[in-house]
């Protein structure tokens, strides 16, 4: 059990590193802070579907990485820091309110979540769907696809 949380917090910690790598307001700092909560998402995401076994330690890691990351991106987006990202759409600096709003939503209720842990994968996936919903609201407004 001590491996499993030793390992999660690396995984969380080596997360971090990318993001310290990047410089702040660029895509390459947005990116990595969005390939943080999609890790972490995806570590919850193969819990929810049985690919691995129920650990709370994971899921706290997770939770606690989406947490922090939806408390620091917007301020990754400071004014001036338009151009050269082809995925933030426009309206992110047009209505940054709302774009502030979604992320602090995301923030809390991943701290909700966090504070009552999901106990077993079906609870891990409830957590999921509401955590999807902000994010997916998020980028259906601010994000735009350049696939």
């Amino acid at each position: 059990m001590k491996f499993k949380a030793i390992a999660a917090a690396v995984l969380v910690a080596g997360m971090g590193v990318t993001s310290v790598l990047a410089q702040e307001g660029t895509h390459e700092s947005r990116s990595a802070l969005m390939k943080k909560v999609g890790g972490s998402a995806g570590a919850m995401t193969a819990i929810a579907k049985g690919e691995k076994p129920y650990d709370a330690e994971v899921v706290k890691a997770a939770l606690t990485t989406i947490s922090e990351t939806a408390k620091v991106f917007p301020d990754q987006f400071k004014p001036g820091t338009e151009t050269g990202d082809k995925a933030a759409s426009p309206k992110i600096w047009e209505k940054m309110d709302d774009f502030k709003a979604r992320a602090a939503k995301l923030g809390s209720d991943a701290d909700k979540i966090l504070a009552q842990l999901p106990a077993d994968a079906a609870g891990v996936g409830g957590a999921l769907k509401t955590l999807g919903a902000n994010c997916g609201g998020c980028h259906e407004n601010y994000r735009i696809k350049t696939d």
